[in-house]
């Protein structure tokens, strides 16, 4: 019988093929010293496709976290540094009289040239993953239908393990409508025969669970028709209840020690949940759209090896000192050696 192909989006100008002749050369690679990890400012096609001879197939988890097909150009605020011009300093003065400098592009021709940039770099991604390994695409509800399709045809539907929501709150909009309070993540296999990565991560009991079965596991106790009669608590401490796909965390406040005035910045308590779930310590965690280093200061605190990309200097920047916080040294090497050294 005939595999499914399955649905398909078409768009003029579609290949999701990366032609390196289209991209500028990587202008710098860090190389954490201890082959902790590596960064590297340029496009991240390039990168990507550069890392291939030797991270093809080594790769656990790589997170996406591209643009959202706004169609604004975002500015990062600067924060003032201490005197050896490396860690950020605290935070100081009211947001909006802050200087600015531009951190990256989200403006597009339509939405075709959006999937096509994206596709060219799911792609690339694919190839560097383990097969045990994941891919998390962050993208907002707008895209996250398109993208859902996109990720079908690269990977296959049958890749497809997850679609987490993360529900947050904030500031309440002005609108004719139900108040968007979430963004998407998906999640894809590189091969739904091969056993994942995965360390089962847990959500505390209710409190009408706690006040009835207390904090032990509970047991099912069956008839001999298989009907389940009733319940009871074995000695064993409960670690609560499995984890399910829609996640309440809260987004950083404009107070927040966490703050490092990057636009896109995400919230480390995301990131952790998800390198502890689907990475072990000393696998590598690759984020093509580093943008501000979350992921990698909690790939690396949690003591995975890193591999960020970013276009945006001010985002190298930003991520270079967030590491070096952590206590990372680095070397500056050229690309073709950076990820022999690194991995």
């Amino acid at each position: 019988m005939k595999r499914d192909e399955g649905v398909r989006l078409s768009w003029q100008g579609k290949t999701c093929v990366f032609d390196p002749a289209t991209a500028a050369p990587i202008q710098r690679v860090l190389v954490a010293q201890g082959g902790k990890g590596s960064l590297h400012l340029g496009d991240n096609r390039a990168a990507l496709a550069s890392m291939t001879p030797e991270l093809a197939g080594r790769v656990t988890l790589a997170y996406m976290d591209p643009p959202f097909l706004t169609n604004r150009a975002f500015e990062a605020i600067e924060r003032p540094v201490v005197e050896d011009g490396k860690r950020p300093a605290p935070r100081s003065g009211p947001l909006k009289t802050r200087p600015k400098k531009f951190a990256f592009d989200d403006r597009w021709s339509s939405r075709g040239e959006y999937l096509e940039a994206l596709g060219q770099r799911l792609v690339l991604v694919r190839e560097l993953l383990a097969p045990h390994g994941s891919v998390v695409v962050h993208v907002d509800p707008k895209t996250s239908h398109y993208v859902k399709v996109l990720c079908d045809e690269i990977f296959g539907d049958d890749a497809f393990a997850s679609e987490i929501v993360w529900r947050y709150r904030r500031w309440p909009s002005k609108t004719p409508n139900f108040q968007r309070v979430h963004d998407v993540l998906l999640r894809y296999r590189k091969d739904p025969k091969e056993k994942p990565r995965w360390n089962q991560p847990y959500e505390p009991l209710a409190a009408s669970t706690l006040a009835t079965w207390g904090t032990n596991k509970q047991r099912a106790v069956f008839e001999n028709d298989g009907r389940r009669s009733r319940s009871s608590t074995t000695e064993e401490a409960t670690k609560g209840v499995p984890m399910g796909d829609v996640w309440e965390i809260g987004v950083l406040a404009p107070v927040s020690k966490e703050r490092t005035g990057y636009p896109s910045q995400k919230p480390e308590a995301l990131l952790e949940r998800l390198v502890s779930a689907l990475s072990d310590p000393g696998d590598i965690v690759l984020d093509p759209y580093a943008g501000s280093g979350t992921t990698l200061a909690v790939a690396a605190r949690l003591g995975r090896v890193f591999v960020g990309c970013d276009a945006s200097e001010v985002a190298f920047d930003i991520a270079e000192r967030r590491l070096e916080a952590l206590g990372m040294r680095f070397d500056e090497v050229p690309s073709a050696r950076a990820v022999k050294r690194s991995a």
